[in-house]
């Protein structure tokens, strides 16, 4: 039996924080886990600008309402969810995915939490598990299942390598560059065709 592990934001969905930045100009904001492989350092520059700017829960949740899948992600989901099962594992929170999984058809999604004040400032974040996408890929694979695994980010290689299949999904050259083992695909019917040759 397989299942599919697969990231989400740059997989299925835009950067959210790219997303943030954008509607609230602060350009910080536009780092992702494709710049700074170390997500606590990420996430705590994070926190400070959202302080240092004023900003809550609802300016981001604001921002993600808007948001759509990218194109043709919501058609590639639905061929995957015809043929195996699929776990979306995902670096985001669950309060802000809850619009995102609606347009996604809600598939499973393993991910974080906020920590949330009562005037709806982010004052911390917590970790499902730290390498929570490596331990998933781990666990599912102690219980006998192949495992296709799809990112773009570093915090996905691990993911990836752990997996019985890792694959790429639009990564930036310097991901490219620092992990030239693992196949890059830049269309979905590229992921396609590599999960189908690995289920005949």
């Amino acid at each position: 039996m397989h299942i599919v592990c697969s990231d989400l934001e740059g997989v299925f969905i835009p950067e959210i924080w790219i997303n943030v930045a954008k509607k609230t100009g602060i350009e910080e904001l536009k780092l992702t886990t494709r710049d700074i492989p170390d997500y606590d350092v990420l996430m705590t520059r994070r926190l400070l600008i959202l302080k240092e700017h004023h900003l809550k829960i609802k300016d981001i949740t604001d921002v993600i309402a808007f948001m759509d899948p990218l194109p043709g992600a919501l058609e590639f989901l639905d061929w995957l969810r015809s043929i195996t099962q699929v776990i979306v594992v995902s670096d985001t929170f669950v309060q802000f995915a809850g619009p995102m999984m609606e347009k996604l058809g809600r598939p499973t999604l393993f991910c974080h939490s906020l920590v949330i004040e009562p005037d709806g400032t982010i004052s911390g974040y917590k970790l499902r598990q730290p390498d929570g996408k490596k331990k998933t890929a781990a666990a599912l694979k102690s219980l006998n299942y192949k495992i296709i695994a799809v990112g773009d980010s570093y915090n996905d290689i691990t993911m990836l390598k752990e997996a019985d299949k890792g694959i790429l999904f639009r990564p930036p050259e310097n991901v490219i560059a620092d992990h030239p083992d693992l196949p890059v695909t830049t269309e979905y019917n590229q992921i396609k065709e590599m999960i189908e040759n690995f289920l005949s």
